[in-house]
């Protein structure tokens, strides 16, 4: 990847923050396999999945073994977290590396995941992202992201303006005719089986193409 970033949170994601990230994360697939297997418990004849902001790919590790058969893909724009990407899927991720805004692509899948990914997008970017998430489904959306009913700023491990929260399945659904909300759940960090991140996630549904 040779191109400017160009937001200073794509910088920060690419840069040193990013790959410190990447270290701070590299486990707990088990986890993320019993919680994905709630949000995706009604999906059927999923043959390809592809995940924006999939760091080392744990989350796609972890859809891999519930749908053992299904293509996976990844948009990843920090170098470290793609190297770790590459050996972690073995083999079977087809890794993109490149800013979400640069990346063009040139298929659908049948199931597109943002998982902690669009909160870390500008605010003033965010119309961009849901066009490639709309335009690469073919069916199925899982956001799972901070929730918040009104946009807002957090702080973030000591940095301003790099964490935002907001209703972004709402904002998708009221942008595109095409999207309906088919289910939605929450990922809690006290879960006594499988303590994670507390995200809410939703499952989107494009009825038309």
């Amino acid at each position: 990847m040779s191109k400017k970033l160009s937001t200073p949170q794509e910088e920060f994601w690419a840069g040193r923050f990013g790959s410190e990230y990447t270290t701070r994360n590299a486990s707990g697939v088990h986890k993320r396999i019993g919680l994905w297997a709630r949000a995706v418990r009604r999906l059927e004849g999923v043959n390809s999945v592809i995940e924006f902001g999939a760091n080392i790919g744990l989350n796609l590790i972890a859809l891999g073994n519930i749908f053992p058969h299904a293509e996976m893909a990844a948009v990843e724009v920090n170098e470290d977290a793609v190297q770790e990407l590459r050996k972690h899927g073995g083999g079977r991720i087809s890794v993109v590396h490149t800013s979400v805004f640069d990346f063009q692509p040139e298929r659908q899948y049948d199931l597109v995941v943002s998982s902690g990914f669009l909160i870390h997008i500008h605010p003033e970017r965010l119309d961009e992202v849901y066009e490639k998430i709309f335009q690469t489904s073919r069916r199925w959306i899982i956001l799972a992201e901070y929730y918040n009913p009104k946009p807002v700023s957090v702080d973030y491990r000591g940095h301003k303006d790099k964490l935002f929260k907001r209703d972004f399945a709402g904002e998708m659904i009221d942008k595109f005719g095409g999207l309906r909300l088919s289910d939605y759940g929450f990922f809690y960090h006290r879960d006594p089986v499988y303590p994670l991140d507390d995200l809410t996630w939703f499952l989107l549904e494009k009825v038309f193409t």
